[in-house]
């Protein structure tokens, strides 16, 4: 098939990675083009060049609560959006997926000749809300979990749930945690992320923590963060995949704390693929992915209890976290569940799908 997949276009489609829609972007797009599909990526500049993407802007960023920020970042956005759909109209693509956290590709999916499907990857939020209503009747849309699928229900009452996934060798099996005892955190360091109770919850816990990943919001850094580090707390950079591997794999828990309705939490099927078992707030569609034997889970916003958690998670089976991740997040599933989205979205009929009953959620 020849496919034109609209990124998000805030930062590259490559590594080291901002987020999870990166990652998911470009392990997509990667994947499909392994199997032999043509695929062009419309991204922002910096993205993979092995991907062989169609840069249409520099990356717009976060406006970070700046509203002159953020009016520049809505006028880029839009015009570059606009150039993305004229390309898709004319490109002769077989089909569109829509990757994008954008309204605009949704509201002009009227004017294209092909047909698109599009993942939904957040909550619902006003401007995507629109958007989704606006859209070419019979549009097939896919969520990443069951739990944003309930969320988009009374807009989206039947949408595929296709989950995120990795790639299994990069996040390779540890069957020992680094003799240097010590629980990880990693994502954007930002507040809705929670790295601030994180570190409060291994002090708690009594174990040392190594955290990672970007620092997009200096505020929350210099308020939050950095009076928190010490000899038991250690920032290790915004590391690459493999690098981000390693040190999970020497964990002995991962903690993941959101302070939202996380709507998959790439970094939690990571953590599983290590063999590293996963000490969470319960929130989003973490209770989806965490069963009883991968991890333990505390109530949102609640450290004491993310304490505890991770005192439980540390005791947990490493193999058998492997075994939830082989299962339910190996990358190459997640490319057959929209392969065969796609011939849905090409045949214009539905067909049964398998993959919501593999997100089952466990009994307790």
């Amino acid at each position: 098939m020849k496919i034109a997949v609209i990124a998000h276009l805030k930062f590259p489609i490559g590594q080291p990675y901002l987020g999870g829609l990166e990652m998911h972007t470009h392990h997509l797009a990667g994947a499909l083009r392994a199997r032999g599909h043509r695929v062009t990526l419309f991204a922002s500049e910096g993205s993979d060049p092995a991907l062989v993407p169609n840069p249409v802007c520099p990356p717009t960023g976060d406006a970070l609560g700046d509203p002159v920020a953020c009016e520049r970042i809505e006028r880029a956005e839009l015009a570059a959006y606009e150039r993305i759909m004229e390309a898709i109209a004319r490109g002769g693509f077989d089909i569109v997926h829509n990757n994008s956290l954008h309204d605009l590709p949704l509201r002009a999916s009227h004017t294209l000749p092909v047909p698109m499907t599009t993942a939904l990857h957040t909550p619902p939020f006003e401007s995507l809300a629109e958007g989704v209503r606006a859209a070419k009747p019979g549009m097939i849309f896919a969520a990443v979990s069951p739990s944003l699928a309930q969320e988009w229900q009374p807009l989206v009452p039947d949408a595929r749930v296709i989950g995120n996934g990795i790639d299994l060798s990069t996040f390779a099996f540890s069957p020992f945690a680094d003799p240097a005892a010590y629980v990880f955190w990693s994502g954007r360091i930002v507040p809705e992320k929670g790295t601030h109770l994180a570190i409060d919850a291994a002090r708690e816990a009594g174990i040392r923590l190594r955290f990672a990943g970007p620092k997009p919001n200096p505020r929350y850094w210099d308020e939050w963060i950095a009076p928190r580090l010490g000899d038991d707390v250690t920032y290790v950079g915004h590391l690459s995949h493999r690098e981000l591997a390693r040190q999970l794999g020497g964990a002995r828990a991962a903690i993941v704390s959101p302070r939202w309705e996380e709507p998959f939490g790439l970094v939690v099927a990571e953590a599983l693929a290590c063999g590293t078992p996963v000490a969470a707030f319960g929130r989003g569609a973490i209770p989806d992915i965490v069963d009883r034997l991968s991890g333990a889970l505390a109530p949102a916003d609640d450290v004491a209890a993310l304490a505890r958690a991770i005192q439980r998670a540390v005791t947990l089976e490493r193999r058998a976290c492997r075994r939830r991740a082989e299962t339910l997040y190996d990358a190459d599933v997640m490319t057959d569940g929209y392969e065969e989205l796609y011939r849905e979205v090409l045949a214009g009929a539905p067909a049964n799908s398998t993959r919501t009953a593999l997100f089952e959620r466990p009994a307790a």
